[in-house]
């Protein structure tokens, strides 16, 4: 007779330095989008071990790509500091971003076949009851929505540095979908350029789209300098003892 053997419990695995780091990175990136860790803040790398609950060397490594990235800054012997936001460069970016996105429109209308476009008009083209408002999921379909169309263009290298400005504005533009009345001109101001698109009106296409990412940037500024206002106001109360 056989005995069964217990099956003994599967120790925890433990995260590769690599992996935590990565982690690490996520978490850090995520408070300074929310705006938890606010733009031209300083802090130690002991303080934020702390307060992400971490080793130093996955910390470091973390910090140093967000440097990389433009998120951070550091300063020998005294710490690092969150970016102020750059205005001027977030608008250069957006310009450029304006470029790739209206060669890749006309590109598009000339296209044959468009599969692409079907998926686009599925998501954008939807009567108001069935728009989408939660602010994650908006900004996910708002940034597959232009990358799509820069996509449609079959220019790698073109995708690669769209994708790329999209990471380094996201930290704004995101800000964009917390206002109601922002996601309804998202959806409106969609559904104009892909019927351009799809009447193969490429001049009409390319206006509408200048037109909405011009629109996009103001409004990001307005809505990110409101925000930040808010932001350091809530941080300067919770500071402030009762009295």
């Amino acid at each position: 007779m056989t005995l069964a053997v217990p099956s003994l419990p599967t120790p925890p695995v433990a995260l590769s330095a690599g992996t935590l780091a990565e982690r690490v990175y996520a978490q850090i990136k995520q408070l300074i989008f929310d705006f938890v860790l606010l733009p031209g803040d300083r802090f130690s790398e002991s303080d934020l071990a702390n307060r992400v609950q971490v080793s130093r060397t996955p910390l470091r490594q973390a910090l140093q790509r967000l440097q990389r990235e433009g998120f951070l800054l550091v300063f020998p012997k005294s710490g690092w500091q969150v970016a102020p936001l750059d205005f001027d460069a977030f608008g250069q970016l957006y310009d450029l971003r304006m470029l790739l996105e209206t060669h890749a429109v006309a590109r598009l209308c000339e296209a044959d076949p468009r599969p692409s476009l079907d998926e686009l008009n599925r998501v954008w083209l939807v009567p108001e009851a069935e728009r989408q408002h939660t602010v994650l999921t908006i900004d996910r379909l708002d940034e597959a929505f232009h990358a799509a169309l820069v996509e449609a263009a079959g220019n790698t290298e073109m995708a690669r540095v769209h994708a790329d400005v999209t990471d380094r504005i996201r930290i704004i533009r995101r800000l964009d979908f917390t206002k109601p009345q922002r996601v309804e001109a998202t959806y409106d101001e969609h559904a104009l350029i892909l019927r351009a698109i799809t009447r193969r009106r490429a001049d009409e296409a390319q206006r509408l789209l200048r037109a909405h990412i011009e629109h996009s940037k103001v409004e990001v500024r307005r809505i990110t300098i409101e925000t930040l206002q808010n932001a350091r106001l809530r941080m300067a109360e919770a500071h402030t003892p009762p009295g």
